[in-house]
């Protein structure tokens, strides 16, 4: 194969890596026995930076060290230049992803056989969907990553346009791509010909599941650990309530890592002391000296997985405090969830209005993305366009399909 172009799509949750070998998509198992790899890092206090699998094994076994994961929405922002004392060493996010991507290039190279230069990348339409500016960054600083890893040429194509190439339908037909990731949401409308498809339009939001652990966990969970409670003046009578900035980081994936500092934890020393409710707050506490935020946003996400499967749940949070344990309906989550499922709606009737489509006149609805498998998504879906028949894509898989086929088509 003469300069065979690489196929990736680099997620807020997962990865997947892809060639076009004689015309087929071949997927490459970058993660042993797997189409995809989490998209998550480990630094241990001693040793090489782990990924995927390795690097949640390692956080759940209990080794030292630090766990990071949704990297991906860190692109555009100053947090991502930002140097920090990580395991050990001075570090910037932007070299985290650098060299998260070094090692799946590797890893694709000895799966395949091949050398690759060239990488054809899936992005979201809008990295971030209000500032146009933090916007381009975002493009800018990923292409900046994929340079250092080692790729001379670097390409870009928006993942829901991708994952239209990957889907299947009758000539004529106009279709509707919804792709739910971990970090945006994106639509595009396209035309289905006898010589493949033609994009009509495209949109795109930031929201996606690591927004809805988010919500779920400050609504649900994070009362647990004080927030909404009361404060004890010092000097004077009466009560204040708890600030919520501490809650919001813990509850946010990418900002976990940075909560483990003796100033927060000074901040959460003095929250206990006046403190009305001494008992949740004493969890914050753990929480933070024990380092133990992800194990509580994976018990989040595990209960959200479970409420919208069976229709009830739980949070699991023993590891904090002995039987400690949150119900988590289906209810319960839709509540949360009310207010990005009406930002998911009205991204819905954007991509439309922006294609020029009635919702009639949508044919077939194909949805992407792990959290493409929230009920709320298919309930909005059908009611923007009842009438259009609706069908799962490889959710982690369709848009890195359709970016290896895109990568075989005539510049």
């Amino acid at each position: 194969m003469t300069n065979p172009v690489l196929a990736v799509d680099f997620g807020t949750s997962n990865t997947a890596a892809a060639v076009l070998h004689d015309g087929k998509v071949r997927r490459l198992p970058i993660e042993a026995g797997a189409d995809t790899l989490p998209t998550a890092v480990f630094f241990p206090e001693r040793g090489a930076m782990r990924i995927g699998q390795a690097a949640t094994a390692a956080l759940i076994e209990g080794e030292e060290g630090r766990f990071m994961r949704a990297l991906k929405s860190v692109l555009g922002t100053p947090l991502l230049h930002e140097s920090r004392l990580i395991a050990g060493k001075r570090r910037t996010l932007a070299g985290v992803v650098t060299e998260f991507l070094t090692e799946l290039k590797a890893r694709a190279e000895a799966e395949s056989g091949l050398v690759f230069s060239s990488v054809l990348s899936g992005r979201p339409v809008h990295f971030h969907s209000a500032d146009p500016a933090r916007d381009a960054q975002a493009e800018t600083d990923l292409r900046g990553c994929y340079d250092a890893a080692g790729f001379s040429d670097v390409a870009f194509l928006p993942e829901p346009e991708a994952a239209a190439r990957a889907s299947t339908g009758a000539a004529g037909e106009t279709g509707l791509i919804v792709d739910i990731g971990g970090g945006t949401s994106d639509f595009t409308v396209f035309r289905q010909t006898d010589r493949g498809i033609g994009v009509v339009a495209s949109h795109g939001v930031r929201l996606g599941g690591t927004d809805f652990d988010q919500a779920i966990s400050l609504a649900c969970v994070m009362p647990e650990f004080g927030l909404g409670g009361e404060l004890n003046r010092t000097l004077a009578e009466g009560r204040l309530p708890v600030p919520r900035a501490i809650y919001v980081d813990l509850a946010t994936w990418a900002l976990i890592p940075f909560l483990y500092t003796a100033e927060v934890r000074r901040q959460a020393a003095d929250l206990l002391a006046h403190a009305v409710d001494r008992q949740r707050m004493q969890r914050l506490v753990s929480v933070l000296r024990d380092e133990l935020g992800h194990d509580v946003a994976f018990a989040v996400e595990r209960g959200k997985i479970a409420a919208n499967e069976a229709g009830r749940g739980s949070v699991a949070l023993g590891l904090v405090e002995a039987g400690l344990s949150v119900p988590l309906s289906s209810g319960q989550v839709n509540a949360a969830l009310a207010s990005q499922r009406e930002a998911l709606a009205a991204a819905l009737w954007e991509a439309l209005r922006l294609a020029g489509t009635a919702p009639h006149q949508v044919d077939h609805v194909v949805l992407v993305g792990g959290s493409s498998l929230m009920a709320m998504v298919s309930e909005e879906v059908v009611r923007v366009c009842p009438s259009a028949r609706i069908s799962r894509a490889e959710a982690f898989t369709a848009v890195v399909d359709g970016l290896a086929l895109a990568t075989g088509e005539a510049g």
